[in-house]
């Protein structure tokens, strides 16, 4: 029988009321397969990785060291995390125990050793607020691996009806020898501890043990998710039985990066050529040398340990408030800034273009999502990217303007100069109570509101729905990774700013966290260190300003004429530019490229193509910096695309 625990009512900044009610629930009903918490582990602290795994002197770049690259990442700081403290504090006000769910991923060697209860993380060790460490990660075994010493643990999990059926939901299996440990080398001759050769370390599902997250506690019902019998373990723990939470992993797995060739021609993957996994774009190969230790071979496919997403806010909270600590490498998580930085720079592509009317000018924004995963992705609440644009005269006055954002306020306008919705890609969550109405209410929260996110390469409406996220109140045809906006701008116009812009957290999840805090501090520490720190201050994925006769472009859809499609890439770029495609049928090609003054500098290609694949390599070194128009025409059809010189 379902017991209320407690009813509050929470106000808006509108006055609008919401009841919202905490469930009584308990450690059972978090339950989750894999291995479970063992007082008697014993992890070691990344410290002592790092005697072996960093001052290595032979490497070109400091980051290629797998301490350093791991200091600088959110794995290191996933338990002292300020956002994810507050988040927490209020998952347990909402539900008792969720914090357990929470902890499993963000100090999984606490959580092992038996330390997540009580489930605010008050009992974890120094060594558990490492995070996600290095012990941790290279322990983990597949949930469905073949391997003699493997079946061993997993028999063992299967016989006591704890061995997950596929990876996600920080259901993870970790070894039982504790001085071994599992990587990706098959060469691999360390000295101090033994080592396991693991393809299970090359492969997504290995990151989809946390980047796959459900609530337990609600359980697919049709199309509901119904809150399961208090004190008991869920009915089923199968990924698509529970309520989504985020779905990064099934995300790339329903994209067309799971492949074996992959996608080509990325800035993700560092020495490969094309990626396919997680790791290839979140661990991208680099020539270096793992160890410091006399004889290690030199690696090209050296995995950076840096597992770059796109947060560039929390590190310089992290390095407020461990500025002392020695534990904390703040020169790593500035390093980590910057490669976050240049990540969010090149997951999407902005093409922008003008058609003449009447009455104005209608500008078309097309952003393409250059990820193998939505774009966004993952954690939804107070993470969003919207488009700004701006339109000037020829006296430089703004005479329109959508996605206006205050830097001082953290105000983003919801609606435009004309009063149509800024475009904002975001998921956005309530409860069934009030199913019309945006809840923060990680714990409670069962009901999809809104989800019009992009999504990647491979996309289809059945695939996603499959994997419980699909668009909500949005649409995608089958075959689209892009989004195309209009904008109508008054005939006055003469100059356009385009950004697309990217933030970790909004100003309402901040004030949320801070104003529903009954238990401690947490939130409005939070707060206050925000309000120090830049309020999240937005990111600029991607930008472009030029006069609007200089983007009238034709911008035709060519893709039905290829038997691959037209790759225009790296954007941006610093030394060449490749462009490849493979024709369905001979024709008359022509590749031209201007610069944003309307001047041609530069013919690629102007001939008869008979040869259905082609591709081509054009040395940029001595080309200016900027934005440059790149003009494809086959036959009668042209379309165009903005790229930018580095």
């Amino acid at each position: 029988m379902k017991k209320l625990l407690f009813l509050k009512i929470l106000f808006s900044t509108f006055l609008v009321s919401l009841w919202v009610v905490a469930v009584n629930t308990t450690i059972d009903d978090f339950f989750l397969p894999g291995s479970q918490p063992d007082s008697t582990r014993n992890y070691d602290s990344p410290s002592n990785c790092a005697n072996c795994h960093s001052g290595i002197k032979n490497n070109t770049d400091i980051s290629y060291e797998p301490t350093y690259g791991w200091q600088g990442s959110m794995m290191s700081q996933a338990m002292r995390d300020p956002l994810y403290l507050a988040s927490l504090t209020i998952a347990n006000q909402d539900a008792e125990f969720a914090g357990d769910l929470c902890i499993r991923c963000h100090a999984p060697a606490g959580w092992l050793s038996g330390r997540s209860e009580p489930t605010d993380g008050s009992q974890l060790t120094s060594v558990d607020t490492e995070g996600v460490d290095c012990h941790f990660c290279h322990e983990l075994i597949n949930p469905n691996s073949t391997n003699a010493n493997d079946l061993i643990i997993l028999d063992v999990l299967e016989a006591a009806g704890k061995k997950p059926s596929q990876a996600g939901n920080g259901m993870f299996v970790v070894e039982s020898d504790n001085k071994r440990r599992h990587g990706p080398f098959n060469d691999a001759d360390p000295k101090s501890h033994q080592v396991v050769y693991d393809a299970y370390y090359s492969e997504s599902a290995y990151c989809g043990t946390c980047h796959d997250v459900s609530n337990p506690a609600f359980t697919k019902n049709g199309d509901d998710y119904v809150l399961n019998t208090l004190g008991e373990k869920a009915p089923s723990f199968n990924t698509y039985d529970m309520f989504p939470v985020e779905r990064t992993y099934s995300e790339w797995k329903m994209s067309a990066y799971n492949s074996p060739t992959g996608i080509k021609g990325t800035v993700f993957g560092g020495n490969k050529t094309s990626v396919s996994s997680c790791q290839d774009c979140h661990m991208q190969d680099v020539t270096g040398y793992g160890c410091n230790k006399n004889g290690v071979l030199l690696r090209n496919d050296l995995p950076m340990h840096d597992m770059t997403g796109g947060n560039t806010f929390v590190p310089l909270l992290i390095k407020q408030l461990y500025a002392t600590d020695p534990s904390v490498n703040t020169a790593a998580l500035d390093a980590g800034i910057i490669r976050a930085r240049k990540m969010l720079q090149n997951a999407a592509s902005l093409n922008v273009s003008a058609n003449i009317e009447d009455n104005g000018y209608e500008l078309k924004v097309k952003v393409t999502n250059e990820t193998g995963h939505k774009l966004p992705s993952g954690y939804p609440e107070g993470r969003r990217m919207w488009i700004q644009v701006i339109a000037k005269n020829s006296t430089n006055e703004i005479i329109y303007e959508s996605g206006s954002y205050n830097l001082t306020t953290a105000v983003l306008e919801k609606k435009d100069t004309k009063g149509n919705d800024t475009k904002i890609y975001e998921a956005k969550l309530a409860m069934s109570a009030n199913p019309t109405e945006e809840s923060f209410h990680f714990a409670l929260n069962n009901v999809v509101l809104k989800d019009n996110r992009i999504p990647p390469r491979g996309f289809t409406n059945a695939n996603f729905e499959a994997i419980q996220s699909p668009p909500v109140n949005y649409t995608y045809e089958d075959g689209e990774y892009y989004d195309e906006t209009e904008y109508d701008l008054p005939l006055e116009t003469k100059n356009v700013q385009v950004k697309l812009l990217y933030q970790t957290t909004s100003k309402e999840y901040i004030e949320f966290l801070r104003d529903e805090n009954t238990t401690n501090n947490a939130g409005i520490d939070l707060y206050n260190l925000w309000t120090e720190n830049g309020k999240s201050t937005p990111e600029i994925m991607n930008e472009l300003s030029t006069d609007i006769d200089k983007i009238t472009l034709a911008f035709e859809d060519l893709n039905h004429l290829f038997i691959e499609p037209l790759l225009i890439y790296p954007n941006p770029t610093n030394e060449a530019l490749n462009i490849s495609f493979k024709l369905k049928n001979a024709e008359n090609i022509s590749i031209e490229v201007y610069d944003m003054s309307g001047r041609k500098i530069k013919t690629l290609l102007n001939s008869y193509q008979s040869e259905v694949e082609k591709n081509i390599k054009w040395n940029i070194t001595n080309i200016s910096s900027g934005m440059y128009i790149v003009k494809f025409k086959m036959g009668n059809k042209l379309t165009s695309k903005i790229i930018k010189i580095n």
